[in-house]
């Protein structure tokens, strides 16, 4: 029965939801279920409690432990719409406080580091350049397809970005150079632009792994997403407006993009500093 109306939630919000929020969803409803062991019509607000009381003991962040709850919150008001549950459990359930620190980014010479350190492995390497210039998410990278790329005007098309938008970003001329050296040097033919040995789209999960192994090889933490943030910084140091760092991100709503400006004030802060 849990099995079943977790399912019909998911294909009642395939249209609703992003790929990224269905499977962010899907993993933090499975983490409750088998934490709480109880049908999803017996949960009670206590036991939501304890859940997210074990998610601050293991050092969640706020963030995360917010996306998890906002996962069983939505579930919840589902059930009650399809009238499933007599109360929703989550009701009387405080969403955390969310940490307003500044995200994580890399300083130029971290990202130089990284470039030094993949520079032996053309596909690492045009991974890297492309997170970096374009500050597109790893999802969004390993859907691009090479009739997507613009080689004259440098641009990309992306299709379906989050919430299934669409946008073009722009690639450097390093970029492009290690893209098209990464190209040559692949032996399977694609049509994706980064792609698996048998010529199919890479494995998000082979990606993470890859720049876990970065982080230890360095000595600090890269993610995928880390360059997203390294690419808005960097522009947000240069002055560049607002709109225009939150067009090329494709966020919708431009406070997502407002803390990039108090990151390019944290900057030239740390600037002034070494001169002091």
């Amino acid at each position: 029965m849990k099995i079943e109306i977790l399912q019909a939630f998911f294909n009642d919000h395939q249209t609703r939801f992003s790929p990224e929020t269905i499977r962010g969803y899907r993993i933090a409803l499975t983490q409750f279920f088998l934490f709480c062991e109880k049908d999803f019509d017996e949960v009670k607000a206590t036991d939501i409690r304890a859940w997210l009381a074990h998610l601050e003991e293991k050092e969640l962040k706020p963030r995360s432990i917010h996306l998890k709850l906002a996962a069983l919150k939505s579930f919840y008001n589902y059930c009650m719409e399809e009238s499933k549950v007599i109360k929703n459990p989550t009701l009387t359930i405080h969403t955390p406080k969310i940490d307003d620190s500044l995200p994580y980014y890399l300083s130029r010479r971290e990202v130089a580091l990284l470039q030094e350190l993949t520079r032996q492995e053309p596909r690492d390497r045009a991974i890297v350049e492309t997170l970096y210039a374009t500050g597109v998410r790893i999802s969004e990278l390993l859907q691009i397809k090479l009739e997507d790329v613009k080689w004259d005007s440098r641009q990309i098309w992306i299709r379906k970005g989050k919430g299934n938008k669409e946008r073009f970003v722009l690639f450097t001329h390093d970029c492009a150079e290690r893209l098209r050296t990464y190209l040559e040097k692949r032996e399977k033919e694609s049509v994706y632009l980064i792609s698996n040995h048998r010529g199919g789209p890479l494995s998000r999960v082979f990606v993470e792994q890859q720049f876990r192994h970065f982080s230890e090889e360095l000595g600090f933490k890269v993610r995928p997403h880390t360059m997203r943030h390294t690419f808005a910084a960097h522009l947000a140091e240069k002055n560049m407006p607002q709109s225009y760092i939150q067009e090329l991100l494709g966020h919708v709503n431009i406070n997502s993009t407002r803390i990039y400006t108090r990151l390019m004030e944290h900057a030239r802060k740390k600037k002034y500093d070494q001169y002091q």
